[in-house]
């Protein structure tokens, strides 16, 4: 698809048959046709009623779109945020879990860092752990 939208001129109108051939979802959409209407490109929509941004009416019809796009990603914030208040007053935190100081891999990944042998990338593919973990184990304890 990048491909094309890259070949797409000023004056050009991408046409598409149904919408979800051009994306997953409505944010995604609104943020393509804006990109399109940038580059001064024409958008035109053949189902369920022709939307075509080249015209007053329709990109009115598409701005109400965008408006309802927006609305929903609020909306799904609000839902989200609402449900970590919920779950804090269960008494549940999220988050990662807290690293356990006695943990054998925290004790190698500290003696293996000291005794300077081994390399870092040597010591997290020996334990099996990411660079971001060793360095979590060092500063542990």
């Amino acid at each position: 698809m990048e491909k094309y939208l890259a070949i797409l001129e000023p004056g050009d109108a991408l046409l598409v048959w149904r919408l979800d051939r051009l994306g997953r979802f409505m944010s995604h959409l609104v943020n393509l046709v804006q990109s399109l209407f940038e580059r001064k490109i024409g958008f035109r929509y053949l189902c369920d009623g022709a939307i075509d941004t080249t015209t007053a009416s329709g990109e009115l019809i598409f701005n109400i779109f965008s408006a309802m796009a927006q609305f929903e990603r609020r909306l799904i914030q609000e839902r989200t945020r609402a449900g970590l208040n919920a779950a804090r007053a269960r008494g549940r935190k999220g988050g990662r879990p807290p690293l356990n100081p006695p943990d054998p891999r925290i004790i190698s990944a500290k003696k293996l860092h000291q005794d300077k042998t081994l390399s870092i990338n040597e010591i997290c593919s020996t334990l099996k752990v990411s660079r971001a973990s060793f360095y979590r184990f060092l500063k542990e304890g």
